[in-house]
C-alpha cells in the first residue's frame, strides 16, 4: 500500500491470509511513496537513501530512486510523510549526503564549501 497500490488489496475477501496484520500495519503507516521532479536541469543525481527535507530543513523522507525523464529533468520517487506527499509540495533533496562529511557550523571558516539541498517538487504519482 505504501507504493500506491493499496486499492488493489481486497481485505473484504474471506480467503485473505494475513488480513489482521495488513490492517494493523496500514493503521500505523507513516508515509507513502511519492514522485518528485527537480525544478532545474543539470543537477546531481539523487540516489537511494538521500534525505528529503521540507522548507524548514526537517527530514521528511528518503529517496528510493531517480532517473532522467524525457524532458531532461531528474525525476524520481521518495518515501515521504503523508502531509508532505501532496502534489505541488516543494521539497529539497540532499544528493550524496551519506558520502558528505561536513563541518559543524561553528567550525566553518571563510572560504569553506557547504553542500546545499537541491529544490524539487512533488508531482502526480501516476503520469498521464
Amino acid at each position: 500500500a505504501e507504493a500506491g497500490f493499496g486499492s488493489y488489496v481486497k481485505t473484504y475477501k474471506p480467503w485473505f491470509v494475513g488480513r489482521e496484520a495488513y490492517i494493523a500495519r496500514e493503521k500505523g503507516r507513516q508515509g507513502v511513496v511519492a514522485r518528485f521532479r527537480f525544478t532545474e536541469k543539470g543537477v546531481r543525481m539523487a540516489h537511494h537513501g538521500d534525505p528529503v527535507l521540507d522548507r524548514k530543513g526537517r527530514v521528511i523522507g528518503v529517496v528510493t530512486s531517480c532517473a532522467v525523464d524525457s524532458e531532461g529533468f531528474l525525476t524520481g520517487q521518495a518515501f515521504l510523510e503523508f502531509k508532505s506527499s501532496e502534489e505541488g509540495t516543494p521539497i529539497f533533496i540532499y544528493q550524496g549526503a551519506p558520502k558528505t562529511s561536513g563541518k559543524a557550523p561553528a567550525e566553518m571558516k571563510t572560504g569553506d564549501r557547504v553542500n546545499l539541498p537541491t529544490p524539487a517538487v512533488v508531482i502526480t504519482r501516476f503520469p498521464k
